[in-house]
């Protein structure tokens, strides 16, 4: 796709201004870094970084038994939180796979608010629409709103210091107010660090993002690009739908079944997904910890031993990690491999050696 025909965010401007490298992110040209991937990393490790993540999608659910009807097609059970809660669910497909991996903010029975992925939000707001009962409306509203995420320990001191929400639970959101307009917070992110993700109407979107550096200045506050998300994530094991989630892969061989509603009567995929569990799934995403230097990327082919001998899986995920300083990854690898297992994963022709292990390679925060 040529830059020309990307979409850009509200807050678009102020990256070109920042001086940020940018590229295509499912269609949004979107700050790729702006001082660098390590020092981005390390803020939010250690102070405060500021994602624009406007290019998510932005879904309102309302109308009587809005619940009960999302309850029915997503994985998780919403029925598990209540009103002013937020939970990670899926929309899958009808052999298991995940067609997007989802927030779900439960404000009422009749009113949900949800953020798919950016380049699947069209669909889910297509698929959600067909299998709506009347009286369930579905409103897009990727254009109207951003998102900006304010990651890291000293995230707290920012919002305080700005006057927004900031001592809700993990997973909770709350209402509030920014330059005359309506806001939500919510505590939640994709760091692994303690921060919020504030959703606030495209009209102030710009200046909320320049209060947002200037206030936090103290805190050690500087904008953060998708490359520092990206190893941040990769960190916490936490799953990018495309690489380690997909139509093809299973929240059961993703490992995540514990955002499944197992005991739910029905939601898509349902069939096929208790079926793999009781039986087992043949493939497992599991953690990749380098023991020597090599950086695993996406698609190195994993084997048992050596690169002569029999590939046992595929990296879904890789990357150096800036916290250990050695290369990490997720694949997906035969369920005969286990953990504490040695592989060989063939960096650009040389056998490299890891050792599988559970994520997350650092601990996270969050709570």
């Amino acid at each position: 796709m040529s830059d020309q025909t990307l979409k850009q965010t509200p807050l678009h401007s102020r990256h070109a201004a920042a001086g940020a490298k940018t590229a295509d992110f499912g269609g949004w040209d979107m700050p790729i870094e702006y001082t660098g991937v390590l020092a981005e990393h390390t803020a939010v490790r250690t102070a405060v970084g500021l994602f624009d993540v406007s290019h998510m999608g932005k879904v309102r659910i309302h109308g009587q038994g809005a619940v009960g009807f999302l309850n029915s097609v997503l994985a998780n059970d919403l029925d598990r939180v209540g009103a002013g809660q937020a939970q990670y669910s899926m929309l899958c497909n009808d052999t298991g796979g995940v067609i997007d991996d989802l927030i779900v903010y439960r404000w009422a029975d009749d009113e949900v608010f949800m953020i798919p992925n950016a380049s699947n939000a069209a669909t889910v707001v297509a698929e959600l629409r067909r299998r709506a009962p009347e009286g369930v409306v579905i409103d897009d509203h990727h254009d109207d709103h951003g998102i900006i995420a304010v990651q890291g320990p000293r995230s707290i001191d920012v919002m305080r210091a700005m006057g927004l929400p900031a001592d809700h639970d993990y997973m909770a959101m709350a209402s509030a107010e920014f330059g005359g307009q309506p806001v939500i917070v919510c505590r939640t992110g994709y760091t692994g660090e303690h921060g919020y993700e504030i959703v606030a109407p495209v009209a102030v979107l710009g200046d909320l993002w320049d209060a947002l550096l200037a206030v936090g200045e103290p805190f050690g506050a500087i904008p953060a690009g998708l490359g520092a998300r990206d190893t941040l994530r990769t960190e916490m094991g936490y799953p990018l739908h495309g690489q380690d989630i997909s139509p093809t892969i299973t929240p059961v061989e993703a490992m995540i079944g514990w955002a499944v509603g197992w005991d739910k009567p029905q939601f898509a995929g349902r069939d096929a997904l208790v079926a793999q569990r009781a039986a087992g799934p043949e493939r497992r995403l599991r953690g990749l910890l380098a023991l020597d230097r090599g950086i695993p990327r996406p698609h190195m082919a994993v084997y048992r031993e050596g690169l002569d001998g029999a590939v046992v899986g595929e990296v879904t995920s890789g990357t150096f990690s800036p916290t250990l300083k050695q290369g990490i990854a997720l694949a997906l690898l035969d369920a005969s491999i286990s953990l504490d297992d040695e592989v060989v994963v063939d960096v650009r022709g040389r056998a490299s050696r890891f050792r599988v292990v559970k994520p997350p390679f650092v601990q996270p925060s969050t709570r």
